[in-house]
């Protein structure tokens, strides 16, 4: 499978997956690791892809979410955002219905 197909396949696959700089064992840049963090304190399980293992990981990820930056966490298959995005819906108390989507996908 090419790279880019493999990509949305994952995406579209995993309930919830982070694309970000290392492991959730061992997030290599302080963005990721903030991420990870915040995704611990709510005990959410979540795929994760090391982006440093190839390059062109990150370039075929861009060019599917049209989002620049990483880590870029996905919830069913829907860019959530970076860590930005991730640390303020955490703050505001708005992230926990976005990760309940990937544990309770028809809402029950």
């Amino acid at each position: 499978m090419e790279l880019g197909e493999q990509i949305k396949h994952d995406i579209k696959t995993n309930p919830m997956i982070l694309y970000m700089n290392g492991t959730k064992g061992a997030p290599m840049c302080g963005f990721s690791n903030a991420v990870v963090q915040v995704l611990a304190q709510y005990g959410v399980e979540y795929q994760d892809v090391n982006i440093l293992v190839d390059p062109e990981i990150r370039v075929r990820l861009s060019e599917y979410s049209n989002w620049p930056t990483i880590p870029q966490l996905f919830v069913n298959g829907e860019l959530v955002g970076g860590s930005d995005i991730i640390l303020e819906l955490h703050q505001r108390g708005k992230l926990l219905p976005v990760l309940e989507r990937a544990v309770l996908p028809n809402g029950e």
